[in-house]
């Protein structure tokens, strides 16, 4: 499985951003996806999972109600739609790719698969 993240980028506090995860592989659809944010000093944490039929919707409840995570299986991505941001929200995010047997999918443990990561940052 094969992952490359894009979409980052600079924002206002306020602004919106989205972000892609291009998934390629042979059996890319059997896993879980996450995406997960590391801002500077900080450990990798959670920030969204779903699986590719749209199922186990789960959100870090630092960005619940403002970020929207999807699939778009017909173009093998997956997106976080970043809403009202935040300088909080600065990071690489990355997303991930787990097995699909995993149930603990907030721990960065848990994935198989990383893409390389997309900077976004947010302004005050």
């Amino acid at each position: 499985v094969q992952l490359q993240a894009s979409g980052g980028g600079l924002v206002q506090a306020g602004g919106s951003l989205r972000l892609s995860c291009a998934a390629s592989g042979r059996t890319f659809r059997y896993y879980g996806m996450g995406w997960f944010r590391q801002a500077p000093g900080k450990e990798r944490e959670f920030v969204a999972h779903i699986t590719w039929s749209g199922g186990n919707l789960d959100y870090a409840d630092s960005v619940k109600g403002r970020f929207t995570i999807s699939t778009d299986n017909a173009k093998n991505t997956v997106y976080l739609q970043m809403n009202s941001l935040k300088p909080e929200d600065t990071a690489v995010y990355h997303c991930a790719a787990h097995w699909p047997a995993v149930t603990d999918w907030r721990d960065r443990d848990a994935y198989t698969y990383w893409g390389q990561g997309t900077q976004v940052t947010v302004s005050s």
